[in-house]
């Protein structure tokens, strides 16, 4: 029921799309793009504790800090604790993560539409924060931005990310992949991306 509303929800706002091509031909974010600059203002929250966030005084931080001087891969998905996203997604990057590094990636990163206090929680229970940085994106304002968010209200998850992959150099994109559907794992697993570097 639940992979059936994914599907409907989100057939409204795919198209169809190739590896490395950007989901949307009117999608503000594609290969070429500066994430900073497409994303202007726009602050992911790490994730940790409540009383981590209390001690920083709920700190958020810049895209320029992540991105800048970086070969960074980020990938994000609708949810935290959901289906794909936990049984399939960040595991294909926790467990190519030596290859990673051996390619020369700074950080791997995984956002979502979710509050950096339940990101902590999930990558704590996927035993994955050594290996993947994990970043909220409470408001939606990032993927809002890059025009990679989904409504996705029939699963009752409202307004999320679609499920997509990306290799960053220095702020730029030189690879980016989004499924066509949430619910699809084709093109935005660690193995792919790993083929694009």
């Amino acid at each position: 029921m639940a992979y059936a509303a994914l599907k409907r929800s989100s057939t409204m706002k795919s198209m169809a799309t190739g590896i490395g091509q950007s989901w949307r031909q009117f999608a503000s974010v594609s290969v070429g793009s500066d994430l900073v600059a497409a994303a202007p203002k726009v602050s992911l929250q790490k994730a940790r504790t409540w009383d981590e966030g209390v001690s920083s005084q709920f700190s958020t931080t810049p895209l320029s800090d992540i991105f800048k001087g970086k070969k960074v891969v980020i990938f994000g998905l609708p949810g935290a604790f959901t289906g794909v996203c936990t049984s399939q997604h960040v595991p294909s990057y926790k467990k190519n993560i030596d290859k990673f590094k051996a390619k020369g990636v700074d950080s791997v990163i995984c956002v979502s539409v979710n509050d950096p206090y339940t990101m902590n929680g999930w990558a704590d229970k996927l035993e994955a924060k050594d290996a993947i940085e994990f970043y909220g994106d409470f408001d939606g304002k990032f993927h809002k931005s890059l025009e990679l968010d989904l409504d996705l209200s029939a699963a009752l998850l409202g307004h999320r990310s679609t499920r997509w992959s990306a290799f960053v150099e220095d702020g730029k994109v030189k690879a980016l992949n989004v499924e066509n559907v949430p619910s699809d794992f084709k093109v935005s697993g660690g193995e792919v991306i790993l083929g694009q570097i």
